[in-house]
Formats: C-alpha cells, structure tokens, sequence
C-alpha cells in the first residue's frame, strides 16, 4: 500500500513503543514523516530502524516535551518547516503513573494532566493552522481503554485519557466543515515501555486481583509482568487506516483496540 504518498506527517512519542510503530508504518506506506519526542537516543533508535527497512530518507526527527509549551512551539514550528506543511498529525506522547488516588500528590496528578491532556492540547493548538491549511488534513490523538473503563489505582491517568477523547470530539466539530478529521484510538493490553514499567508504578500494597479483568480475549505470543498483550504494529495499522483515506468517513469518535479486554 502507498496512502501515505505525498502526505506530510508529525507523530509525538516516536522513540519507543506504539509512537515508533505508526513511524515505521507510516514511512512504509510512502509517508514524509517527522519524529518527535523528548528522548534523543529513542529518536536514534527509531531512525536506525528506518535505516534498516531502507525508508530513513523520508524521516526527519525533532525533540519536543510536549509537557513544556515553549518546546510545543519550537518543536512544532520546526517540524512544519522541514515537511514543508503538514497532512496528518499522530499524538501518540504520554507517561502513565499509578497510586492509590487517596495518596495522589497534586504534583503528580498534574504531572500526568499536563503531560497527557495539556501536551495533546498544546501540539494541535500548535498545528492547527497547517493543518487547516490542507483540504483532507487528520488529528489521530492517543486515548486508552482506561478512559471508559476500570483501570485500577490510574485515576489521573484515566481522567487525561478521558479529556482526550472529550477533546478530539470537540476538535471533529469545530473544524469539520473546514475539512480536519480528528479521531481518538484507545488501545488497551498492547506491550510498551509504558505497559513494561507498570509494575513498578503500582503501589506496593496492590491487590493484583484488580487487574484480572484486564487481559485480551484473543491469543497473543506477547506478555508484560505476566499478562497477555498485543503489539505496537496492530496499534500503527489501526492509525494508519484512519489517517488515511480509508478512514475518510470516520470522526468524532474513538475506536478501541485491545483484543477484547472489553468485551
């Protein structure tokens, strides 16, 4: 396939997980990608895996914290100078921490707001005028399954999840008649780095049974701390349809992925 031919796109959280997955297929489906994201060597990592596959020549990369607005607006200012204009923007960055919420600092819950849902707000306010620019242009923003569902001790994690859903309606409204699609993908039991270092967030004093209802129904070869998980690339291919043109009727909306976790 070749959707992506001609189309000029930005993905935040590319150095790892499901941010570099929808690079790599992005670029493999004949995109003009810049990679964003606050690690330098993740950035590196991402680059080299283009190398490999033989699509780094359109690939660019940028360093942006989506958490700090001055780098929001270098960073994407940088980024629309080197595609010369901007198709589809893919915001995949966002941190995920755990605790009971009787023990949640106002510091982390707004860490995790400022980073998840002010970061997501900061990066489209920021493209929004390239965008609108174009007569087909796409905001892919990253939810979670958390956002509808029970994840247990993510109260701030799901609430930044959820304003991002309520933001990208929002978004699929305002500037629809002008042509920008905007759409929500929720995933749910995919490994990353995120899903890897859970463990470690969880409060000591957990009851892991909390959890159980949070594993996929269809067979995976995959696991993070033991339980069952899809890949970053059934992620990518679920954002590449919907930025593309097959995904030209879809908006205002959010599509779960998570190999039944929420049947």
């Amino acid at each position: 396939m070749n959707r992506f031919a001609e189309r000029r796109v930005l993905v935040t959280g590319a150095a790892s997980g499901i941010g570099q997955a929808t690079v790599l297929r992005l670029l493999e489906e004949g995109g003009t990608v810049v990679a964003a994201d606050v690690s330098d060597d993740g950035l590196k990592r991402t680059w080299a895996l283009a190398e490999a596959k033989g699509t780094a020549g359109r690939l660019d990369t940028t360093t942006i914290d989506i958490g700090d607005e001055t780098s929001v607006i270098d960073g994407v200012r940088e980024s629309i100078d080197k595609l010369g204009g901007l198709d589809v923007l893919v915001n995949a960055a966002g941190i995920l921490r755990a605790s009971h919420t009787h023990d949640t600092s106002l510091d982390l819950w707004n860490q995790v707001i400022g980073i998840n849902l002010t970061g997501t707000f900061l990066v489209v306010r920021e493209c929004l005028p390239a965008l609108l620019r174009c007569e087909r242009s796409v905001v892919v923003n990253f939810s979670s399954t958390s956002a509808a569902f029970a994840h247990p001790y993510m109260a701030a994690y799901a609430a930044s999840k959820g304003g991002i859903q309520s933001f990208t309606h929002a978004l699929s409204l305002e500037y629809g008649k002008q042509g920008l699609r905007a759409v929500s993908v929720a995933p749910g039991s995919i490994k990353t780095g995120i899903t890897d270092a859970t463990a470690g967030y969880v409060p000591a004093d957990a009851d892991w049974a909390l959890f159980a209802k949070l594993s996929p129904i269809l067979p995976t070869t995959l696991e993070s701390g033991g339980a069952a998980m899809g890949g970053p690339e059934q992620v990518a291919g679920v954002v590449a349809m919907l930025a593309s043109d097959d995904g030209a009727f879809i908006t205002g909306t959010e599509i779960r992925i998570d190999g039944g976790t929420h049947a």
